[in-house]
């Protein structure tokens, strides 16, 4: 089938840049003084707080809270670093409204939680403009570990490392570290550079050597890893995608959502990315919002995203949910896809019947000239000596893998949400037993 059948309406430059510009403003604007100090009031500086205890890196909400309504905010993000290095990028993208802000105490009261991530951007933003960094590096302990992978479990575990007096090399695919970070978030949630910014503070403590282009199992061996350093760590994340086992699911037309994304973070003003004048986006996560959502910022007409079962099943959070039908983005439920035509996509009406999906028998087609499929990333590039668990690297609670001398964190590994913010405890806490490993 001629491309030009499917895709007529799939361009560049649909909207000029200062468009663009304007659609892809900050998600949240940053609080200044007066704003941080009133949403900090609020907080009522729990015993025992419901939101520390949600937040996957174990941050003292309440502490860094009161010392901003104090007037420090530079100590508030020093209580935060010690949990969370990556604390400015999680403030901007944690799904704190399934986490920290969800249990909050003014929410359970008043539907209206303090906005956790809104006063951690704002503490961190502070600090590390204040330049400098803000932890101090041990003596040298003579000991090396490899981490293969520069995302959030790989940079957290580097850290945390270095920190000990380790000395650290990162091992990256890409020509940019940062992992999901720089390629995966969705440009209006991380603005301004700010992924490649946060790395360069990071690795401001020193010792920590990243190296770009080194892929394992293309150049670089687990056998090598092993046999130059003391320890390696595996953040490797889920660089492969599931294919749409659908008729006309390999067509022109039909992309991937996590490509278009990072295309989309790589562009200079985002009008060179081609955007269909009807899409549609297959998927219930935070992925196909994303993509959902940056397609219409780019000036598709209709957008549709279509999940094949109902949306209190979906991963996406409601506040995701409502925030692309906010955009203008039309969210289908129950309907799974069964064939890709020169029109647009067939669906199948589904529903769950006894705890299983089931179709109903009624089919219906959603026009389109572009298909993004967002139905999940599969491990790729795993060494064939590490035991798996279902489809990820089998860890134990230290991330320890099957081999001794290696662990493992982050979406590569079992166990956890795919999630910034886990990746992130994660990669610090397996720093943590390789340090008591390597120390004993």
């Amino acid at each position: 089938m001629p491309t030009d059948q499917f895709t007529p309406g799939v361009v560049a430059g649909r909207l000029s840049a200062n468009e663009i510009a304007n659609n892809f403003q900050d998600l949240h604007h940053p609080l200044n003084d007066h704003e941080a100090l009133v949403a900090a009031d609020r907080c009522y500086f729990c015993y025992d707080a419901p939101c520390a205890t949600a937040c996957p890196t174990t941050i003292d909400i309440p502490l860094f809270i009161r010392q901003i309504a104090t007037g420090t905010a530079e100590a508030a993000a020093r209580t935060i670093f010690a949990q969370n290095i990556l604390g400015g990028m999680c403030a901007r993208v944690c799904p704190t409204e399934t986490l920290c802000e969800e249990v909050c105490v003014r929410e359970t009261a008043e539907g209206k939680p303090v906005v956790i991530g809104q006063l951690q951007r704002y503490a961190t933003d502070r600090l590390m403009a204040a330049g400098g960094h803000p932890i101090a590096r041990a003596p040298e302990t003579g000991k090396s570990v490899a981490i293969v992978g520069a995302g959030p479990a790989g940079l957290s575990a580097a850290h945390r490392l270095a920190m000990k007096g380790h000395s650290v090399t990162i091992y990256d695919a890409r020509a940019k570290g940062g992992g999901l970070n720089e390629y995966g978030i969705a440009a209006y949630k991380a603005p301004g550079g700010f992924a490649q910014a946060e790395l360069d503070w990071l690795l401001g403590i020193g010792g920590i050597t990243l190296k770009h282009s080194q892929r394992l199992g293309d150049g670089v061996s687990l056998d090598s890893l092993q046999a130059d350093h003391d320890a390696v760590f595996l953040g490797i994340g889920l660089a492969g995608v599931n294919a749409l086992a659908v008729d006309g699911g390999d067509r022109d037309g039909v992309a991937d959502a996590v490509d278009m994304i990072a295309d989309l973070r790589q562009s200079a003003d985002k009008t060179d990315i081609a955007v269909g004048r009807n899409v549609v986006v297959i998927g219930g996560g935070m992925t196909a919002v994303d993509a959902a959502v940056q397609s219409k910022l780019l000036g598709a007409d209709t957008v549709t995203m279509a999940y094949r079962r109902d949306k209190a099943a979906m991963a996406a959070s409601v506040f995701e949910q409502e925030l692309a039908t906010s955009k203008g983005v039309r969210i289908v439920y129950n309907a799974a896809p069964t064939a890709v035509t020169d029109d647009g996509v067939v669906f199948a009406r589904t529903e769950t019947k006894a705890g299983k999906l089931v179709e109903t028998g009624e089919k219906f087609e959603i026009a389109a000239d572009q298909v993004l499929k967002a139905i999940g990333q599969t491990l790729d590039g795993a060494p064939d000596i590490l035991a798996l668990e279902g489809r990820k690297i089998k860890v134990d609670e230290q991330g320890r893998t099957s081999v001794t001398g290696i662990w493992a964190g982050g979406d590569c590994a079992s166990g956890g949400d795919d999630l910034t913010v886990t990746a992130v405890a994660e990669g610090r806490d397996a720093a943590e037993d390789i340090h008591a490993s390597l120390t004993a």
